[in-house]
C-alpha cells in the first residue's frame, strides 16, 4: 500500500532479461534507505518487488504481464521513474490509498497552463470512466491527484510546482503513456 506522494525521481541504470522476466536497475537514495530484500516500491505507479540492493541502485522483476499492461514495458536507461517505498503501519497517509496495482494505462492528450497551474488531460479506455470521480483521487504514474473535471473520454488534473518538480511529470506531454490507478473507494461504486 502506497499514498501516491513521490519519494524521489529515480534514473533507471539498466535493463536486462533473466529467463522470461525482465530485471530493471533503478538508481536512488532515499528509496534504499531501510529497504530490504522483498520489500515493495511502487515505480511509476506499479508496485515492484526489490530482489537485490546494489551500490547505489535496487533491481526489480517484473513479469511479462506487468511490462504489457503498464509503461514498464518502454522503459530504457536513463529514464526517471517516480519511486515511492510502501507505507508502514503509523504513518501519516498525505495522498490517498494506492496500491500499486494499475488497473490500465492513459494517453496524454493536453498539458497546459490554465489560471497559472499546469494541468494534464488524459485519456483511458471508456470501461474505465466510470471510476473517475469530479474532485476524486487517481494515480498518474504513482502521483496521487484530484480529478478538476471529466468528459466522456477523459479526465484533467492540475498540479502544483512541487508536483512538477519532484515527478515525471515535469518531462511527460502529448501522446506519452502513464499508469492508471482509480481509486479503490471509486471501484466499490
Amino acid at each position: 500500500m502506497f499514498t501516491g506522494i513521490i519519494e524521489e525521481l529515480g534514473q533507471v541504470k539498466s535493463i536486462s532479461r533473466r529467463g522470461g522476466n525482465t530485471l530493471l536497475e533503478i538508481a536512488g537514495e532515499t528509496v534504499l534507505r531501510e529497504t530490504k530484500i522483498g520489500d515493495s516500491i511502487s515505480v511509476n505507479g506499479a508496485c515492484l518487488t526489490a530482489v537485490k540492493k546494489t551500490w547505489g541502485a535496487l533491481v526489480f522483476e517484473a513479469m511479462p504481464e506487468t511490462l504489457k499492461l503498464t509503461n514498464l514495458g518502454s522503459l530504457k536507461a536513463c529514464d526517471k521513474v517516480n519511486l515511492e517505498r510502501s507505507l508502514k503501519l503509523g504513518d501519516r497517509v498525505s495522498g490517498h490509498f494506492v496500491t500499486g496495482h494499475v488497473d490500465c494505462t492513459g494517453i496524454i492528450r493536453r498539458k497546459g497552463y490554465a489560471a497559472g497551474n499546469l494541468g494534464f488531460e488524459i485519456s483511458v479506455p471508456a470501461s474505465f470512466m466510470k471510476y473517475i470521480l469530479p474532485k476524486g483521487s487517481v494515480a498518474v504514474d504513482g502521483i496521487s491527484l484530484t480529478v478538476a473535471r471529466k468528459t466522456a473520454t477523459t479526465f484533467s488534473a492540475y498540479i502544483i510546482p512541487h508536483t512538477l518538480k519532484n515527478t515525471t511529470l515535469g518531462f511527460k506531454g502529448p501522446s506519452d503513456k502513464v499508469n492508471i490507478e482509480f481509486d479503490i473507494l471509486a471501484k466499490r461504486t
